[in-house]
């Protein structure tokens, strides 16, 4: 398969039963019985790394374009620094992404390289499988009506199957791919695309959408009015298919945190609706907050009923095992802010254009400085994946290492769909 340049294997192992142990792929290290340490540092120093921060979200990364202090590293530690990003721009072999010039910035912006893992299997047989089943269940629905052979060249279903590389069950995948295929026609209907794209509207339509998704119990005299909307809505069926599609493969258990991460993810929506309505542009650390709420951890909450297993509720609900899901939906989404700038309006709302405006530097050092937001979010991930993995259960350990897998994939789908690597097919 294709690898693109990340940080590789996850430095953690899960060991469990060998039944359900997930295939040693190659490039892998062979699990034993016992938690491996990170490579290159030992694990105190991962805990000490751990501990020493950051303090939040992106914050080191986004002070370190603002210096108020002499730097703590020593002249050698800054030459050694500045020679690793350098060989790492020079590896670089991706095409430049095409970009309007916003107020006269570059034509072209450069993505540059980022810290995350290679994708662990590419089966295209099992994701053009995938994918052709998940447009079919998208022409039955209704969704993205008129746009379903663009739909099909993007490879949805390609993006779960890379995703999730302990199932090589289509069946499972799919049930995945219907769920995140549901999510992204929020956007792609009610957002960014679509006749009805009024943001004015989106809050009202969100509240619906939750009714379909944590099953409203009306009146049976009001409840027929309700269902009457529901069967002009295709957005509100592709959920109700969706969810009723997951829950032949997930625990009551496994349905409810998808609920919770719908919710927290709608009022994201709400919010970025706010700027829409307002003409109002967010300030950087809004924006990094939305990100938070509004990622793709919705998707990844899956990795476990795919997988055949459920994570236990008091680890799941674990404030720093929490913490560490979020940083990386957040870390992922802002790579999809860095991938998906080649199809959007360069008024678009997204990091790079809210660092640039605010920073007043060119749209090439403001993705540059994205970049470094997403390594120092997924560095925390990795810290914290060590550290949680050691003390952790067997099903944590899968479940952490499913996290790390799934980065690996989505950034694999990003670089390579025609959803963002050929803005032609998006006119």
């Amino acid at each position: 398969m294709k690898r693109i340049s990340g940080a590789g294997v996850p430095p953690w192992t899960w060991s469990g039963p060998p039944a359900a142990r997930p295939p040693v792929l190659p490039g892998a290290p062979v699990p034993d019985a016992t938690v491996q340490a990170l490579p290159g540092p030992t694990s105190n120093a991962a805990i000490e790394r751990l501990l020493a921060g950051p303090a939040g979200p992106g914050t080191a990364a986004v002070r370190a374009f603002r210096p108020r202090t002499p730097s703590t590293a020593s002249p050698t530690e800054q030459s050694a620094r500045q020679a690793a990003r350098e060989s790492a721009r020079k590896d670089d072999v991706r095409p430049p992404v095409a970009q309007d010039p916003p107020s006269g910035r570059d034509s072209e912006v450069r993505i540059p390289p980022l810290y995350c893992p290679d994708a662990v299997r590419d089966d295209p047989a099992l994701g053009e499988e995938v994918n052709n089943r998940l447009v079919e269940w998208a022409a039955e629905i209704g969704i993205f009506t008129g746009r379903l052979e663009r739909l099909r060249s993007h490879q949805f279903g390609r993006l779960f199957m890379l995703a999730h590389p302990d199932c090589d069950d289509p069946g499972r995948l799919l049930a995945a791919a219907r769920c995140g295929l549901a999510e992204w026609s929020v956007d792609d209907h009610w957002v960014d695309e679509g006749e009805d794209t009024e943001p004015e509207l989106l809050g009202s339509r969100l509240a619906m959408t939750h009714a379909v998704i944590d099953p409203v119990r009306l009146p049976a005299r009001y409840l027929a009015q309700f269902e009457e909307l529901v069967s002009r809505q295709p957005v509100l069926r592709a959920f109700r298919s969706s969810l009723g599609h997951l829950s032949r493969i997930a625990s009551t258990t496994q349905m409810a945190r998808l609920r919770h991460e719908l919710a927290v993810m709608f009022v994201g929506y709400g919010q970025e609706a706010e700027w829409r309505s307002n003409g109002r542009r967010p300030a950087v650390w809004e924006y990094l907050l939305h990100r938070y709420e509004n990622a793709f951890y919705p998707c990844m909450v899956l990795i476990d009923p795919v997988g055949g297993y459920e994570l236990p509720a008091h680890e799941f609900a674990d404030p720093t095992v929490r913490r560490t899901y979020l940083y990386a939906g957040m870390a992922n989404v802002l790579l999809n802010d860095v991938y998906s700038m080649a199809k959007e309006d360069p008024a678009d709302t997204n990091l790079p254009n809210l660092i640039a405006a605010e920073d007043g530097c060119s749209l090439q050092e403001a993705v540059d400085r994205t970049a470094a937001v997403h390594d120092e979010l997924m560095h925390t991930v990795e810290a914290d994946c060590a550290v949680l993995a050691a003390a952790g259960s067997p099903q944590l350990r899968r479940y952490l290492a499913g996290l790390w897998a799934w980065m690996g994939g989505s950034k694999e789908w990003h670089a390579t769909s025609a959803r963002y690597q050929k803005p032609e097919l998006n006119t």
